[in-house]
């Protein structure tokens, strides 16, 4: 009996010992899973370089000010992979709020130990030990802002003396931001590290990363305000104004596009960054179109601002300001401007360098380039959603987009822009040397079209018995169209023509030679005036292609009277009173026209002064002209002064004075 007793107790024993090790076991693992679930420690210990702060994560829904706080228990919180999309990893939820939180062990001894921040969200909290370290924007109520510059904050270490450091990021996430792959925390959105290595990468990062787009921009300014200085001087380029206004759209772009690289700024700035990019479509057809003369119509021209609109909305949607279209379909929503810049214009420059515009052979290679970036964007984009593809178009995408050259990371985007920049100087280099050759030539032309007018107009008059002349001549450029020429008649008396080409520079300097040849070719045979204004007249038809001159025939005779006929000229002044002349019209308009001639007696010692207009339409900076009355008050000066006085007014056209004052009479012999 004791036996059978001494064995059930063994065999309960037994029993009871196999349960105790299987509840031993099953606590064990029990254990061990949760230590699986649960992350461990993120171990700062050995931290010589930075690192990204990319495990030991959990996250939560929600918004509780408990949530930074060192010993809150976060044991119900589900561990969070940051290469794992947010919205996965909530199922489709998209609260507006969402804490995430990480423990650090550090080595208590370390010093300078900061935390980086770049492109979390538009607005976050970031607490270290239940003390805020750094924050952007406003997470509730929502106030979003840019999130492209890096923060860098120091931690206190105080804080890193303690050896464990608790990190809470509160993130306020809006509505098109879930529209991003990654919304919310995520990969290399944290970096914990040494501050001065941190700040090091920082600057060799916004350099790097900016520099071919700052490149690109600063380039397309300068040539925009040069572009702007050629237009103000060759109206009838217009391409040049529209150079100038896309270098002020790159120009308005800038400051925030700087600013946004050191500071996070309010999320307006870039709506209104975006407003900019809306001319970008018409600015640039304009411009390409003006090099090979296309004329922009009204239905491209509407097209061309709805690109625009289309453009700045596109803008802000890939930001995940504006909602878009569900993945790659959001390429869509520029497809106006895409298709001008990668269809439209290079078929269009193509054309015309086949029609022998070299321009428009210039042009043609950037705008190659950015098409096959465009192509290359738009095809590696489709890709990247088709299973098993991926990667590969992540890798082109990052390959066109971020090329690595030394230090930089340069866009085909970017060079494409520099390349535009670049052509367009060449061309406004080719046009410079061009216009200096033909400047060259011009001048060469003035220069002897100047000494056959010197030698055409009198500077030293021949003496003439029973008269005393003076004359000068201000031409307001290299050459001028006013004349006169003085003829001394055989048997006494001289004859005078003075008058002005219409016009300026060569052409009138061309017409005035032919207009004094005729005027020595008529007065061999006549010193009447109505024949030689008449002989003029015909002589001009037809060579003056549409231009005409104004004249005035004056023969003095030796007995002191002097006939005067007027085509168009100012009247004369006979010692200071202006003579009255029957008018006539300017030589060169109307064949057989009639040239009417007044007599006039001059005693001895009168003085009549000839004017061209130059005189009488000197104008001063206040627009006021010298006019006919100040012209009368000093017809009587010396013909110098009369021409310093016009001068010193404000000269704008040529300025002629003769004077001839009647001096002794010239005793007259009659053959016998």
């Amino acid at each position: 009996m004791k036996t059978l007793l001494r064995e059930a107790v063994f065999a309960m024993t037994k029993w009871r010992m196999a349960g105790l090790c299987l509840a031993l076991i099953l606590a064990s693992g029990s254990t061990e899973l949760q230590a699986q679930a649960r992350p461990a420690v993120f171990d700062a210990t050995r931290l010589a370089v930075p690192r990204d702060l990319d495990d030991g994560w959990l996250a939560q829904p929600g918004d509780s000010a408990s949530y930074a706080e060192p010993g809150f228990d976060d044991s119900t919180w589900a561990a969070f992979d940051l290469h794992r999309s947010l919205s996965a990893f909530l199922h489709g939820a998209h609260p507006p709020i969402v804490w995430y939180r990480v423990r650090l062990r550090v080595d208590p001894a370390q010093t300078g130990i900061a935390l980086r921040e770049e492109t979390l969200a538009r607005a976050f909290e970031i607490y270290v030990n239940g003390e805020r370290l750094m924050a952007s924007g406003q997470v509730a109520p929502l106030r979003p802002y840019t999130y492209n510059a890096p923060i860098l904050v120091r931690i206190p270490d105080r804080m890193v003396a303690t050896g464990h450091l608790v990190v809470a990021v509160r993130a306020g996430i809006a509505k098109e931001e879930w529209g991003l792959e990654f919304p919310g925390l995520s990969t290399g959105n944290l970096t914990l590290g040494p501050d001065g290595a941190l700040a090091d990468k920082d600057w060799l990062e916004v350099i790097g990363e900016n520099f071919g787009s700052m490149v690109d921009s600063v380039t397309t300014v300068a040539l925009g305000l040069v572009a702007l200085a050629l237009f103000l001087s060759q109206r009838r380029h217009r391409e040049y104004l529209w150079i100038f206004g896309l270098g002020m759209v790159s120009l308005a772009e800038l400051p925030v596009r700087v600013i946004s690289l050191f500071h996070n700024i309010p999320i307006g700035w870039r709506f209104l960054n975006a407003g900019f990019t809306i001319f970008l479509p018409f600015l640039t057809a304009a411009m390409y179109f003006a090099f090979v003369s296309v004329r922009i119509g009204r239905k491209f021209r509407v097209f061309l601002w709805i690109a625009g609109l289309l453009n700045a909305y596109s803008n802000l949607a890939n930001q995940g300001l504006l909602p878009n279209l569900p993945g790659s379909y959001g390429l869509l929503t520029n497809l106006l401007f895409v298709a001008l810049l990668a269809a439209v214009i290079p078929i269009v420059l193509g054309v015309h360098l086949r029609r022998g515009n070299r321009e428009a052979g210039i042009l043609l290679i950037p705008a190659i380039a950015f098409s096959l970036y465009i192509y290359a964007n738009y095809a590696l984009a489709l890709l990247f959603n088709i299973p098993g593809w991926s990667a590969a178009a992540r890798r082109g995408l990052n390959l066109i987009q971020r090329f690595p050259a030394g230090p930089f990371a340069i866009s085909l985007n970017d060079v494409s822009g520099i390349l535009s920049t670049i052509a367009l100087s060449i061309i406004m280099v080719l046009r410079a040397s061009r216009t200096s050759r033909v400047q060259a030539q011009l001048e060469g032309e003035l220069e002897a079209a100047r000494e056959v007018q010197q030698v055409i107009l009198p500077e030293q008059i021949e003496l003439v018995p029973g008269f005393a002349i003076e004359s000068v001549y201000v031409p307001a450029q290299q050459v001028g169209g006013d004349f006169f020429q003085i003829v001394p008649i055989a048997g006494g008396g001289l004859l005078l023509v003075i008058g002005d080409v219409a016009g300026k520079g060569l052409p009138a300097a061309m017409l005035v030679s032919v207009v004094v040849g005729a005027i020595r070719a008529t007065a061999e045979f006549t010193h009447n005036p109505q024949e030689i204004l008449a002989s003029l007249n015909e002589r001009l038809l037809g060579r003056s292609r549409g231009g005409f001159s104004t004249a005035l025939a004056a023969y003095f005779s030796p007995d002191g009277f002097v006939e005067i006929a007027n085509a168009g000229h100012l009247s004369p002044y006979i010692d200071g009173q202006e003579l009255d002349l029957e008018g006539a019209l300017p030589l060169g308009i109307l064949s057989r026209s009639a040239f009417p001639v007044r007599r006039v007696l001059l005693p001895e010692g009168s003085r009549v002064t000839f004017y061209s207009d130059g005189v009488v339409e000197a104008q001063n900076g206040e627009g006021e002209l010298f006019g006919f009355d100040r012209s009368q008050k000093i017809a009587t000066h010396p013909a110098t002064e009369i021409a310093a006085a016009a001068k010193h007014f404000g000269q704008s056209d040529d300025i002629t004075v003769v004077a001839i004052t009647r001096t002794t009479p010239v005793a007259i012999h009659v053959a016998a």
